[in-house]
């Protein structure tokens, strides 16, 4: 008797497994330094098999694809290869599962739940409080060569006067006004201080992002430049603005884009590059990768073969101005270098093919083929107007020791004589004040941009608009 009940137990449980349903939405926060990360997935399942994208709230990201999803015996299993993105965990019950998140070979524990996670704050004790003892106002204005309306927020030292009034350009990736990564937002906090120091500051979301309308996944370099030239046309609207003090300050791609614009517009009277560009996109993403691969401390032989293997993928880039052929030149390439690659970096049952196609697809994006063959030194030549140029030396991002000389040096060719460059001591690519530079720090520092660069900034600028 007690055997049959047994066996009906099973049986029951079978049932009830089957019956559950993994398609909906399911929330999970990973603990990145000391801060908690929501991740929210989104599993869809049509007749033949199951689908799934994931959102980062607290990055401004949603709806990313993921390239695979699976849900057999109890195991849910998500990947985005490209990313190097795998969540795998089993479900509890009818809204709990146990897994573990993990992506470029580092595990993190996290738990999914139905149940929405509230934000979790982290200390930023340089993020600004209300009320502000200056003038705010959150406002829209035109692009009226694409046809798109931005959002953004212009701060002035008081509601009456005029002001020199910057213009802020963020940096790459879908970024909000405050250009807000991992709890920090410098550029609120920059914004703040100058503001209180008697500098107007325009800062918007990109377009396509958040309360900006546009295409953001198709748009380019040039075409984030269009968007701060409309931002400059706007200010020349306002009688607050100091028609003869009209600045741009970039970070990171914002340090390639402001020097696009002040070629473009004469109305640009100085520009500020924090962590800018020198050199092509190509050459920034090798030293990237070679410094971050030692920061992580990937073996000199992974290194060496990712640089030579990325090397032959730029040279094909910029060799190239037949969209179909590079695509199908890329493919080969890619195809023939699959042996080379490390096998945590291939997931589980995905073929040659596949992975090629999702390899190329990466790469073969408008904004990236821009930015890999884009050289800014020419553009850099023809800037006439001031320019500070500042990067931290600990910066794996994009390198001072190959970025700042290029700099100068296309400046002083193109007869520019104002233009001050500067080196920070200790600083990253967030000139947060750090240990060793590497982007797995900016989580767990408090600080969010370091008082010495936000003195320099002001005190440079001050000067400037006399």
């Amino acid at each position: 008797m007690k055997r049959i009940i047994f066996l009906l137990l099973v049986f029951m449980t079978t049932l009830t497994i089957t019956a559950q349903d993994i398609t909906g939405e399911w929330n999970g926060a990973l603990k990145v330094g000391g801060m908690q990360l929501r991740l929210v997935f989104h599993v869809e399942k049509n007749d033949k098999a199951y689908s799934a994208t994931m959102d980062s709230p607290d990055q401004g990201q949603k709806n990313i694809p993921m390239s695979k999803a699976t849900f057999e015996n109890n195991v849910l299993t998500i990947e985005m290869a490209a990313a190097r993105i795998n969540y795998t965990g089993t479900l509890f019950g009818l809204d709990s599962i146990t897994g573990t998140f993990s992506q470029g070979g580092q595990n993190f524990p996290m738990n999914l739940t139905r149940k929405a996670i509230q934000r979790q704050e982290a200390k930023r004790p340089q993020n600004p409080v209300k009320p502000y003892p200056y003038y705010s106002e959150d406002l829209t204005f035109e692009n009226k060569k694409d046809g798109i309306t931005l959002a953004g927020t212009l701060t002035l030292p008081k509601k009456d006067g005029k002001f020199p009034v910057i213009v802020m350009i963020t940096g790459s990736g879908p970024q909000n006004r405050d250009e807000e990564l991992l709890g920090h937002k410098p550029f609120l906090v920059i914004a703040d201080y100058l503001t209180r120091n008697g500098i107007g500051v325009l800062r918007f979301d990109d377009r396509g992002c958040f309360a900006s309308k546009g295409n953001f996944k198709t748009a380019t370099s040039f075409d984030f430049a269009g968007d701060v030239e409309a931002a400059v046309e706007y200010l020349k609207t306002r009688k607050e603005t100091d028609q003869k003090h009209i600045g741009l300050m970039g970070h990171s791609e914002g340090g390639i884009i402001a020097p696009i614009v002040a070629v473009n517009t004469p109305d640009v009277n100085f520009i500020v590059l924090l962590a800018g560009s020198g050199v092509t996109g190509g050459d920034i993403m090798l030293k990237q990768q070679e410094d971050i691969g030692a920061a992580m401390a990937m073996s000199k032989d992974d290194i060496q073969k990712t640089k030579e293997i990325n090397t032959d993928v730029f040279k094909i880039i910029s060799q190239s101005t037949d969209t179909a052929k590079l695509r199908s030149n890329l493919t080969t390439y890619i195809k023939s270098r699959i042996k080379d690659f490390s096998t945590k970096d291939i997931p589980k049952n995905m073929t040659e093919d596949v992975l090629a196609k999702i390899q190329t697809d990466n790469i073969m994006s408008p904004w990236m083929l821009n930015f890999i063959r884009y050289n800014p030194a020419p553009t850099l030549e023809k800037v006439k107007c001031a320019v500070l140029a500042l990067n931290g030396d600990k910066d794996l991002q994009v390198c001072s020791k190959i970025n700042l000389p290029a700099i100068e040096n296309a400046l002083k060719k193109g007869g520019n004589t104002h233009y001050t460059i500067k080196e920070l001591p200790g600083m990253n690519h967030l000139f947060q004040e750090c240990k060793t530079g590497a982007p797995s720090e900016y989580a767990e520092i408090e600080q969010t941009i370091s008082p010495i660069a936000l003195d320099i900034i002001l005190n440079w600028i001050t000067k400037t608009v006399k």
